[in-house]
């Protein structure tokens, strides 16, 4: 007589998505009607869309702006959607996937650790087209099955991955101080970048779905997209305008990063918070899954996945809430309780057992907060670094994030010799260390690098 083991499914309300949705659109489409000290400044009626805000030139191109950003964010995903599962259909094994990841960390560590510099150096235009054709070349190799699994690809895409971040954020600054436009547009256009990117990676989920197949073949189409997109990227910046950011030579460029960013301590306190953001990142992609199936439970993880996204939309959608003359916090006091809300979620997840509903919360929580902290530290950055010193200051946190990575994964993934909970738990820590280092910029906000466009 056989034994039949059935098994217990946890599912996810059906409400969750929608009302997480509602909640990011209802925070961008009232912003105009409860915020009437931000209409002057954007000069446009009470009712107009944030979207629609700006002089004529600059309107055009941060439409233009969102989009290109908007498939660069679909690119990006469907690189990444697969994870683990496309490991899998590789036939690599879990030490196999920890050299691999480990080999990704290495390749973001030491060339990405000079892009940003690159970057500096031969204008964001063109670190913009070279992310592009980076995309292309990966998408161009996975979609031959015989080249889906090389090693070369892995390296492609965390470079190309490491100049995302930092090189349309240079290129839209660099030409809103080409057209002189207030900051407060800038400032919009940051957490509206996090917003479309979420939305984005949303959108290349469903691409994936649609486009794989069971079949060999079918799955490969969603890679030959991504190459597509990058030669429509690639066609499109070749025809944008050069914009024109002043080339120092290696010596001068030198001096300047030390003085402007290794002995400024207000530059490298942002420099830790962003290493400390992108290292509790990669940690909870690395380990949101295990941690949730570590409970016994069939889920759906497919379901799951959209409502982080869906809650780093809200955390994006409340910034513009909370910065101006009307906010209910200071700036910098706002950012530093988003960095403790993180902190506290991961801590929660990493040293308190919980059910499935309360750890998908938790990582709601946690999104919803790095929503909120991504465009806040690029108006930081704005404010203490100049412009040309930005891709070689964030690659250099990059850097830093992505050593920790690569060792934690030397000694954790492959010989199992650290649990998820220590990561998670020291990924809380850094989390809770930047929120206090955040929080002692305000004794120096007076000695802030103004800009000389009202702010």
């Amino acid at each position: 007589m056989g034994v039949v083991i059935e098994r217990e499914e946890w599912a996810l309300t059906p409400l969750a998505y929608p009302l997480l949705s509602a909640a990011g659109l209802a925070a961008v489409l009232l912003l105009p009607y409860f915020s009437a000290a931000r209409t002057p400044a954007h000069a446009a009626g009470p009712s107009s869309s944030p979207f629609d805000v700006g002089a004529g030139p600059f309107l055009r191109f941060r439409r233009a702006f969102l989009v290109l950003f908007s498939l660069a964010s679909v690119v990006e995903g469907i690189q990444s959607v697969f994870g683990e599962d496309e490991f899998v259909r590789c036939g690599l094994g879990r030490d196999q996937m920890a050299a691999r990841l480990a080999a990704t960390a290495a390749a973001a560590l030491f060339p990405g650790a000079i892009s940003g510099i690159i970057s500096d150096k031969i204008g964001p235009r063109r670190a913009c087209l070279l992310y592009w054709v980076l995309q292309l070349a990966v998408g161009a190799l996975k979609s031959f099955s015989a080249l889906r699994c090389a090693w070369i690809n892995n390296f492609i895409l965390a470079l190309a991955s490491s100049v995302f971040t930092f090189c349309f954020e240079t290129w839209l600054v660099v030409e809103h101080e080409k057209q002189d436009q207030k900051q407060d547009l800038l400032f919009d256009t940051f957490w509206m970048m996090t917003f479309s990117e979420s939305v984005s990676l949303i959108g290349s989920q469903e691409i994936t779905n649609v486009l794989v197949s069971n079949d060999g073949n079918g799955f490969l189409l969603p890679y030959a997209f991504a190459a597509t997109l990058s030669v429509v990227g690639i066609l499109y910046m070749r025809n944008a305008s050069s914009t024109t950011q002043q080339a120092s030579a290696i010596g001068s460029y030198q001096k300047s990063f030390f003085a402007h960013v290794l002995r400024d301590k207000r530059v490298l306190i942002l420099v830790l918070a962003q290493a400390s953001i992108h290292f509790a990142v990669s940690a909870f992609w690395f380990l949101w899954a295990p941690t949730i199936v570590a409970d016994g439970r069939y889920a759906q993880l497919s379901v799951i996945y959209p409502c982080f996204l869906a809650s780093r939309m809200l955390g994006s959608a409340s910034f513009p809430w909370f910065y101006g003359a009307t906010a209910p916090f200071r700036n910098e006091d706002s950012l530093t309780i988003a960095y403790v809300g993180a902190g506290l979620a991961l801590y929660v997840v990493a040293y308190d057992y919980q059910e499935i509903g309360t750890l998908v919360i938790l990582f709601c929580i946690f999104h919803a907060c790095v929503g909120f902290i991504i465009p806040s530290l690029a108006r930081l950055r704005t404010m203490y670094l100049p412009n040309e010193l930005r891709g070689g200051m964030m690659s250099f946190s990059l850097s830093l994030a992505n050593a920790a990575i690569f060792i934690f994964l030397l000694l954790g993934a492959h010989p199992r010799n650290i649990a998820n909970s220590i990561i998670l738990g020291l990924a809380s820590c850094g989390l809770l260390g930047a929120g206090g280092c955040i929080h002692m910029l305000r004794r120096w906000r007076k000695h802030t690098r103004q800009n000389p466009r009202s702010l």
